[in-house]
């Protein structure tokens, strides 16, 4: 069962191509600070930016740099069946344990295609499918029960729930069989979210704070919910900075304030306004000294 927190690792460039040394020292800087597992050309890498040949080298690039220590989780799904398929053989050949798959995005579906899209991906791979729901991205929200139906399929194992809708995450947890994880997609309700059952989450402040974020939901698991929730309360500032502008355009901001040169946000994404930067940098002080 996926337990813990996950990080949702940018993509770094540099001159506008896939910076691999850079990527290197991030997976091990991850790792070194007890991270549960990488999730590599999700959102917060970038993926929709990616060529098919990029994702296939990086995918296979990061499995082999993790080398089994941690979980690897690769974002593979797009608005295509049959390219999502195509895309999550090729993960699943190069070593991936999980991929995470994306509800598709701009032509939609009913939930009854939903069904059918994660269906015939699931039936097309051996390693297990995470589902993911982040409908302010996609314009398509899995429902509860599509997410339930889905769950009794032997190889749809998690949900990636970025809803922010703790009620329906209450359905889903009290319907699902206990093998089904239910995994938080916003920083800013970890601990609300295991609260109600969710075993962890996949998340974009562990790229600059791995170690805090995993200890938040080990804190939660061993019965130290006020430990845990004081790390929620006190990277709660933070988290909001990190999304004050679309992810992961912050989250970058903020890895290259604090040095570690992960390089810009690829068109059609454009650097933060000066503005935002200045909050960034000023949530970041009151953590880092710089």
């Amino acid at each position: 069962m996926l337990k813990g927190a996950f990080t949702a690792i940018v993509t770094p460039f540099k001159n506008d191509k896939i910076n691999y040394t850079k990527m290197e020292e991030l997976i091990e800087f991850q790792i070194s600070n007890e991270i549960d597992g990488i999730v590599v050309c999700g959102t917060t890498g970038e993926s929709s930016t990616l060529t098919e040949r990029e994702k296939n080298k990086l995918i296979k690039f990061t499995v082999d740099k993790v080398s089994g220590r941690v979980p690897v989780i690769a974002g593979t799904g797009c608005n295509n069946t049959a390219k999502t398929i195509s895309h999550s053989k090729s993960a699943e050949q190069a070593g991936a344990d999980y991929v995470l798959l994306v509800s598709p995005y701009y032509n939609k579906t009913s939930q009854n295609g939903l069904i059918k899209h994660y269906e015939a991906i699931a039936d097309s791979i051996e390693i297990p499918s995470i589902l993911y729901n982040v409908p302010s991205r996609t314009g398509l929200d899995i429902s509860a029960e599509t997410t339930i139906k889905l769950s009794k399929h032997p190889k749809i194992i998690a949900i990636k729930e970025a809803s922010g809708n703790i009620g329906k995450a209450i359905k889903i947890v009290v319907n699902t069989d206990n093998d089904f994880c239910v995994l938080s997609g916003n920083d800013d309700i970890i601990v609300p979210m295991l609260s109600i059952g969710s075993m962890g989450v996949i998340s974009v402040i562990s790229n600059i704070l791995p170690k805090e974020i995993h200890d938040m939901c080990l804190y939660y698991e061993n019965d130290e919910v006020d430990k845990a929730k004081e790390l929620q309360l006190f990277y709660s500032d933070l988290i909001d900075a990190l999304f004050i502008d679309v992810n992961p355009i912050p989250v970058k901001e903020a890895m290259n304030i604090l040095g570690l040169d992960v390089g810009n946000v690829r068109l059609p994404l454009t650097k933060t306004s000066d503005l935002n930067a200045m909050q960034i940098k000023k949530s970041l002080k009151n953590i880092f000294s710089f």
